[in-house]
């Protein structure tokens, strides 16, 4: 999927038909509306077969008593996928899966692993660190932890921890 924002306004998005799902939890609302398009004669992406219109609505609590915050985000996608082999409620759940991979690695690597002020940057030391973030975020989620941040705790406990993991 490739994004394409700069000429979103071209199609007449509003006449199209829209596909929405809603979910509660973790203290906020979300509602999430997908509409899908064949893909316009100006969309210059080989192999480009369907275009969508992503809107994500969320309502948040700030603290016990004080009012909701609202946020919207449109994000446009184009897929090679066409309306049969992906139509709008599928290319919704796909573009749902690609956050969750996000929340589950990136989001973890920035925040766990503090990685953008990683001062690594000459030669290929940051794809190799990168690589090794990943990695063992991928042996602590394989070894059962949710929590990557408490997982990092758990191990440093015991020199023989993080041995004992590497060689299961």
């Amino acid at each position: 999927m490739a994004t394409f924002g700069y000429c979103s306004s071209k199609v007449p998005w509003k006449h199209v038909p829209a596909h929405t799902t809603r979910d509660t939890g973790h203290g906020r609302k979300e509602t999430r509306t997908i509409k899908t398009a064949q893909v316009p004669a100006w969309i210059t992406f080989e192999g480009a077969t369907q275009v969508a219109q992503v809107r994500r609505t969320t309502w948040r609590k700030k603290s016990k008593g004080s009012p909701k915050r609202k946020s919207v985000e449109v994000v446009y996608l184009s897929t090679s996928a066409d309306h049969r082999a992906a139509p709008a409620l599928v290319l919704a759940g796909w573009v749902r899966q690609h956050w969750g991979i996000e929340n589950k690695l990136h989001h973890v690597r920035d925040v766990t692993y503090d990685e953008d002020r990683s001062q690594v940057r000459t030669g290929s030391a940051a794809q190799v660190m990168a690589t090794l973030r990943n990695t063992a975020i991928g042996l602590l989620r394989a070894a059962g932890f949710d929590n990557i941040a408490q997982a990092n705790h758990h191990m440093i406990r015991d020199e023989a921890r993080p041995l004992r993991l590497l060689q299961t």
